[in-house]
């Protein structure tokens, strides 16, 4: 494993072009820190391919950071991927976040051609050889569809032998999840690189509905110091701030491999994490 760190920042694409400019200076905010790379969402079903598209190139070429298109086999076909994935390589785009995405409201079962995310990285293997360096999902505190941990260990292993090179992680909030579940995966011959998947606690109802939809655990004490809060939106700030740039300092004292901030949009939380770290610019 390499031992140069690896720190990035996740946005989402905007439904508007007032959100879509927002972004962008977000994007420019966050570049002067010289991330590795930033990485973009892709909707339910490709609900956001063309602008998922359409932000990653411009993140690419104007706010001139390498940027790391989500790409998930949920819902697409075999055609509409490879068209994409000879898009992005006409485009100079050298990553991307391979998944398997989530099933839009309304198409019931229909995965499409391929159904997993160790499908879609052998497809794009297949496809372009070892153009692209491909990031996975892993899953510490275990996928909320998972049947049980061993079922969900299995599945991230599948997906690192179909040639995955790194993963990042879902969001946690105990670094011990994180080590126990790096522990796990290298006794089983798994040594790619896992990165930490960073959430900034910034407001309390919303992360509360995230965590409880993709089965991140928020520990009872944090729970009860956001709740005690209520609406001080500031004190959520600061506690949030706190609680994170320690974990961030436990995850990088016991060896993780860098840091992957998902932003939601927004620079100052993560930032404000990042200068804490004494990160290097």
């Amino acid at each position: 494993m390499s031992e140069k760190r690896s720190y990035s920042f996740e946005f989402f694409p905007t439904k508007t072009e007032a959100g879509h400019e927002k972004l962008m200076g977000v994007a420019r905010q966050l570049a002067t820190l010289n991330p590795e790379f930033f990485s973009c969402t892709y909707g339910a079903g490709g609900s956001t391919r063309d602008r998922t598209l359409n932000t990653v190139l411009q993140l690419e070429h104007e706010v001139k950071i390498p940027a790391a298109p989500h790409l998930s086999c949920v819902g697409d076909s075999k055609a509409e991927l490879r068209a994409l994935l000879e898009q992005y390589q006409q485009a100079g785009i050298q990553r991307i976040v391979a998944l398997r995405g989530d099933l839009p409201s309304g198409m019931g079962m229909s995965y499409g051609e391929l159904r997993y995310a160790s499908d879609l990285v052998e497809f794009i293997r297949q496809e372009t050889g070892d153009h692209f360096r491909l990031e996975v999902a892993a899953y510490p505190e275990m996928h909320p569809q998972a049947r049980d941990f061993e079922s969900d260990l299995n599945n991230f292993v599948r997906k690192v032998k179909a040639g995955a090179d790194s993963a990042i992680t879902q969001y946690f909030f105990n670094a011990d999840s994180y080590f126990h579940f790096v522990e796990r995966v290298q006794k089983i011959g798994v040594d790619i690189p896992l990165i930490p998947g960073i959430m900034p606690i910034t407001n309390y109802s919303k992360l509360a509905r995230f965590s409880d939809a993709c089965g991140a655990d928020i520990p009872r004490w944090i729970r009860k110091q956001l709740e005690a809060y209520g609406d001080d939106v500031r004190s959520i700030q600061a506690f949030g701030e706190e609680v994170i740039t320690r974990m961030c300092e436990q995850l990088l004292a016991g060896g993780a491999p860098g840091l992957h901030f998902y932003t939601l949009n927004q620079a100052e939380a993560s930032t404000a994490i990042w200068n804490n770290l004494q990160l290097p610019r």
